[in-house]
């Protein structure tokens, strides 16, 4: 394919933007259509996965046969298998007559399943008929029919994924993944982004009747900063919005701000994907506990060591007291240690205060505040974990969840509180 083929592509299906991953798309698209091969189109909800089906049926031979599109996430299933095989009269409750299913009207055209992996994998096996041999059997009927469909398959699940949980069949994803496309989400696609946002600003003016909005360069930078989960819907979305509510044309940084959800504004990996992560990971919850915990062992450790010192009877048994404690200062750097907390030097001599020491009513104030910190940060941990399983009825584990922490961590916390 070269450059004009795809402009013309482009410009016969209503496809905007100029990235390289989207024009490679295009190009699969377009050299796969004259085949009856089976694709398998990947990309984020709303990326615009059914217009590479469209592309692929209207570039091949069965263009003038029909074509479906059909969401097998929004189809229940008990009665998927009815919508896509038909179904013989009284095979069911509810089966009046006999019906025809997609697959038997659509013979000599293409079916487009959208969301292919939530399709149950007793429908899977069936639709692995059709693609290896062409052959279907009505729900209720033990008749084998013969169809001549072209599939195109589509999905924003990893379905390698599924297959390993169980939830996919593997002969049917390599069966369908024999030409995979894959479709870029928006936040991939460069200023692809502006051009789109100026092509729905036109049509919404000319929609609602009114002049079409522009960003000022600070919020075109912004836009395109935006990570998108939503893909081309979302930023539609978001361009109506604008057109219709804001009196000022020109979109400044700040407008553009109110629109777009704080959550999603960085492109930067989100730390925990999904819950599967979320049980397997640690939570920042646990992170920030952790931090806390080892800071009151290391207060503590030094509340043991200033207490030493002030007991002690030289120089020496000082240094060796600093030397026998020295990881308390080991993640300190070279500068810090130069310093000492605390100088043995300074606060003794022969077991006598000097007088250019430091009193010793003043260290066992720090002591005293720093056992009260350790003190306070175990009472709002133990309030915390109490509230959670009143909350829950004393339910450990979702009193754990509420907490962010594993269970076997909430009961360590609940025997170390010796809470009932």
């Amino acid at each position: 394919m070269n450059a004009i083929d795809v402009l013309s592509i482009k410009q016969r299906f209503g496809i905007i933007g100029n990235s390289p991953l989207l024009n490679h798309a295009i190009e699969v698209a377009a050299q796969v259509a004259g085949t009856d091969m089976t694709v398998l189109i990947t990309g984020e909800s709303g990326s615009g996965k059914e217009s590479f089906s469209k592309i692929i049926h209207q570039l091949s031979k069965r263009k003038h046969g029909q074509f479906i599109a059909i969401n097998c996430g929004a189809i229940p299933e008990g009665t998927i298998d009815s919508e896509l095989f038909g179904h013989e009269k009284g095979s069911f409750t509810g089966a009046h007559e006999a019906r025809k299913g997609y697959f038997e009207v659509t013979d000599g055209g293409t079916i487009f399943l959208d969301e292919i992996g939530e399709m149950p994998l007793g429908t899977q096996a069936r639709l692995l008929r059709v693609l290896e041999n062409g052959e279907f059997i009505r729900v209720g009927s033990s008749k084998i029919q013969k169809t001549d469909v072209r599939v195109v398959a589509a999905t924003n699940v990893n379905l390698m994924q599924a297959v390993d949980k169980g939830k996919f069949r593997e002969d049917l994803y390599y069966r369908l993944s024999t030409v995979p496309i894959y479709v870029p989400p928006l936040r991939e696609r460069g200023n692809d982004i502006l051009l789109l946002f100026r092509k729905f600003a036109t049509d919404f003016s000319e929609k609602y009747r009114v002049k079409p909005i522009y960003l000022t360069e600070e919020a075109s930078a912004l836009l395109v900063q935006f990570r998108f989960p939503g893909n081309i819907r979302q930023l539609k979305n978001i361009v109506e919005q604008m057109s219709v509510l804001e009196f000022e044309r020109e979109v400044s940084r700040e407008t553009l701000q109110k629109y777009l959800p704080a959550h999603q504004s960085s492109q930067m990996p989100a730390l925990l994907r999904d819950a599967e992560h979320r049980d397997t990971s640690f939570s920042e919850r646990d992170i920030l506990y952790k931090v806390l915990f080892d800071m009151k062992k290391d207060m503590t450790e030094l509340k043991k060591l200033v207490y030493e010192l002030l007991q002690g009877d030289s120089y020496t048994n000082g240094d060796e007291l600093l030397k026998d404690h020295q990881d308390l200062f080991s993640g300190v750097s070279q500068e810090k240690r130069q310093e000492p907390i605390v100088n043995p030097h300074l606060l003794l001599e022969n077991g006598k205060n000097k007088s250019n020491t430091i009193e010793l009513d003043k260290v066992e104030d720090i002591i005293h505040e720093t056992e009260e910190d350790s003190l306070s940060l175990e009472k709002k941990e133990k309030e915390m974990i109490l509230r959670a399983l009143r909350k829950n009825r004393n339910k450990r584990k979702y009193a754990a969840q509420d907490l962010g922490i594993s269970e076997r961590t909430l009961y360590r916390k609940i025997k170390q509180y010796e809470i009932e």
